[in-house]
């Protein structure tokens, strides 16, 4: 028995029929495998089966009916529809849509489906079998354990505004390399890495393809790699006429574009990772994903070259320092490199395909997962998979926010239930299937809600839930932060995915019989602790905010939040058993004290404010201030602005006075001394002559700035995705690189001081419109 990790899977055609092609990397290199003759599957109802069988007849085409002992979920029975090509399964999915006639799973790929149902999640073990009816070896998978040791290499390119390609640079362990398009260039000796230069951008193409042969990684890394570099190199192989062959095997890499915006690469035996994709997969978050920014927020790193106008000065370097651009172009493969080292995303992506199947590549993907794990199960259960509602579903009710009660205090604690929603699906055995048989035997079954009911012996998803919560405390223990991180996002992603449109198997029933369980417990958990004898101020979603009084030293508030969280459990363990019949899985938390608290009330109300609030806590020794959903986490706000919110929150939570420092500000302010801190910085959503009704102040910017450059014979400098860093003057927002009117000064202290300072000065007793005319002198 062979042992391996899938890079690679796809359908591939052959004389026998459709066959599953692996390429797996194992101990001993890389090995591609390929499987018997496969049939695409999918399912319709039983009463269908007689008209469907004519028009397949009728239409020539070739596809078997067998029928079955399953069900749908609403109990329908369905006979198999067996088809030779996935050709043919589009036929018949036209044929059905014709006739108004139901497939179901019928979008189920084929090399998923020979996975999932072998329950083969990235490692697999593999044998192979003699056969004398053709000269590839059969291959039995299995699920397997092996944990790969794989070699990554990553790739950026750079070009002018037509894709016309300068360079391509490679990074590795073991390869690195610039290849530069430039006629004029020499060899020469570079320190950290090797310089090829060529005439052509089809000899750079070649020798990409050559490089990459010779490198021989089992990952690429990039950085929006497969949107931008992959995009332009297959649009410049077809316009050279270069084959890109990058495969393993030789074969040509695969470029698909999909409506959606998303690119699909596809290399034998290799896998592409986008490292904003793979971030965002990790719940990452950043104001901007530019590698500039976030190489410079988890390295102190910056590129090279970064310019507000980014093309013009790659073209300037191309042109006038060919050799600093293949500098620069490397120094990027390096950023991403050291990016994936220091979040460790190819160990995530990895743990992640075992648990789940997902590709390397695929970013997203919560409910492919969620059918990867589930589908099999419910097949052996006698179940197949619904459709995906075709309006999108009905908005399940969201998790439970509390009304606030705004105001400034000392000593809060916060009590977070441990992974909530995963809890409260193993608690009250929340599931698809067990929807389907708790309505079907509605005697013994557990009440959900909007009329849903839930079996208490048939049910998968609570039984995976435990699996994972049982591998996620190990990884604890054993401080796998990777491991624990994928398991995490993976449970906590279910309740998303049952609520989803998305999702094959969306029951609104399923969402709601969660979210509203957690408005019980929450409702329940307050109540517990203000017969305790504490003020419950604010709750939110699996959190609840305890103001215990002024006078408790740090101490007292550890022991009491301990206290709390221990008799909640109990109780909720007591109540579980007694009004249920169910084991307790749900656990309450210690996690928070905060020092100094703050709820601020709704803007313009004396009403408290939800999902907003500020407060100050300890940290080894040392006071840090912790918002949320406050001005300070706005990415369209100033530095100014952000520096002020932090010295005034600090100011009031430390007893300072805080006239001063406004008045302070606002001279400075007007006197010109800020007016590097007062840069807006807001990304265009699409291009912006697509902005026609509603102009915001960062596209009425970028316009201006290139209606300019259009003048001058200049490109535009803005499209989709590009970052228009403005100011406000007394003529409108202007883009820093075409300032030409003074600062509008008012408009700060309207729109950013003002904000800020009125959102905690009145709970010092303090009113903003009073000190600063109070004060109009100084200004």
């Amino acid at each position: 028995m062979k042992k391996g990790f899938i890079l690679s899977k796809r359908s591939v055609h052959s004389a026998e029929g459709e066959r599953v092609e692996l390429w797996v990397k194992t101990a001993d290199g890389y090995e591609k495998i390929v499987s018997e003759p496969q049939q695409n599957v999918c399912f319709i109802s039983a009463s269908a089966q007689p008209l469907l069988e004519r028009e397949c007849a009728a239409a020539g085409l070739a596809i078997t009916f067998e029928s079955s002992h399953l069900t749908t979920l609403a109990h329908t029975r369905v006979a198999i529809v067996r088809t030779r090509s996935a050709p043919h399964m589009r036929q018949l999915q036209l044929l059905a849509k014709a006739e108004n006639v139901t497939l179901y799973e019928a979008d189920i790929k084929l090399a998923d489906r020979y996975l999932m149902e072998r329950f083969a999640y990235g490692s697999i073990d593999y044998t192979f079998t003699e056969t004398l009816a053709s000269n590839i070896p059969q291959v039995r998978v299995k699920r397997g354990d092996y944990l790969p040791s794989l070699t990554s290499l990553s790739l950026d390119i750079e070009c002018d505004e037509h894709e016309y390609l300068y360079s391509v640079a490679l990074a590795s362990e073991h390869w690195n390399e610039v290849i530069v398009n430039h006629s004029q260039l020499e060899d020469i000796q570079v320190k950290d890495y090797k310089l090829t230069v060529v005439n052509s951008e089809k000899d750079l193409l070649k020798a990409l393809c050559h490089s990459l042969k010779e490198a021989d990684p089992d990952i690429i890394l990039g950085w929006n790699v497969k949107q931008f570099d992959f995009t332009v190199l297959d649009n410049r192989a077809k316009a050279c006429k270069v084959k890109l062959r990058l495969g393993r095997d030789n074969s040509e890499a695969s470029v698909t574009q999909w409506s959606s915006g998303q690119t699909i690469v596809e290399i034998a035996g290799r896998c592409v990772i986008d490292g904003i994709e793979a971030l965002k997969s990790m719940a990452f978050y950043f104001e901007s994903f530019s590698l500039q920014y976030v190489a410079s927020k988890l390295l102190g790193k910056r590129k090279l070259v970064h310019e507000e106008d980014q093309v013009a000065a790659i073209k300037h370097l191309y042109q006038s320092n060919p050799l600093k651009l293949s500098h620069y172009n490397f120094q990027d493969c390096v950023l991403v490199n050291e990016i994936a080292a220091h979040t460790e995303l190819v160990d995530y992506l990895v743990l992640r395909a075992r648990l789940t199947g997902l590709e390397l590549s695929r970013p997203g993907g919560s409910v492919a997962a969620f059918l990867n794990l589930y589908l099999p199960r419910m097949h052996r259960a006698g179940y197949v998979c619904g459709v995906r509602p075709p309006d999108g579903g009905l908005a399940s009710p969201g998790g439970y926010v509390m009304s606030s009660i705004p105001g400034l205090y000392k000593n809060v604690l916060v009590l977070d239930f441990k992974s909530l929603y995963p809890s409260i699906i193993r608690t009250f055995k929340i599931d698809p299937v067990g929807l389907a048989e708790g309505l079907a035997n509605p005697d013994k079954a557990i009440e959900g809600f909007k009329g849903a009911k839930f079996s208490r012996n048939t049910h998968f998803l609570p039984d995976i839930i435990t699996q994972l919560w049982r591998e996620r405390d190990e990884a604890k223990k054993a401080n796998d932060q990777a491991r624990s991180q994928a398991i995490k996002i993976l449970m906590n992603s279910f309740y998303g995915v049952l609520g989803s449109g998305g999702c094959p198997l969306y029951d609104p029933r399923l969402a709601s019989s969660i979210t509203l369980r957690g408005h019980d417990i929450m409702q329940q958990t307050k109540q517990w602790i203000e017969e305790a004898g504490y003020k419950v101020i604010y709750g939110d979603t699996d959190s609840t905010f305890v103001h215990i009084g002024d006078n408790v030293v740090s101490s007292q508030a550890k022991q009491i939040g301990l206290e709390l969280a221990n008799m909640i459990n109990h109780r909720w363990t007591k109540k579980l058993k007694t009004q249920f019949t169910l084991q307790c899985h749900l656990e309450i938390e210690f996690e928070t004290q905060f020092q100094q608290f703050f709820m601020p009330t709704i803007r313009n109300s004396e009403l408290g404010s939800k999902k907003r609030y500020a407060g100050m806590i300890e940290t080894a020794g040392k006071q840090q201030l912790v918002f949320k959903g406050l001005e300070n986490v706005r990415s369209d706000w100033t530095s100014m602005a952000r520096a002020f919110q932090h010295q005034l929150y600090e100011s009031v939570f430390n007893k300072q006075p805080v006239q001063k420092l406004i008045l302070t500000l606002i001279k400075k302010l007007k006197a010109g001394e800020l007016d590097e801190k007062l840069v807006y910085s807001k990304r265009l959503r699409k291009p912006t002559q697509q902005y026609v009704k509603n102009v915001p102040p960062h596209v009425r910017a970028a316009k201006m700035e290139d209606k300019y450059r259009l003048a001058q014979g200049l490109p535009l400098k803005y499209n989709r995705s590009t970052v228009v860093k403005y100011v406000m003057t007394v003529q409108g927002p202007q883009t820093v690189a075409s300032i030409h009117s003074p600062l509008d000064y008012d408009h700060y202290v309207e729109k950013q001081i003002k904000p800020i300072a009125e959102s905690i000065l009145p709970v010092v007793g303090i009113d903003f419109e009073k000190l600063i005319t109070s004060q109009l002198g100084l200004f």
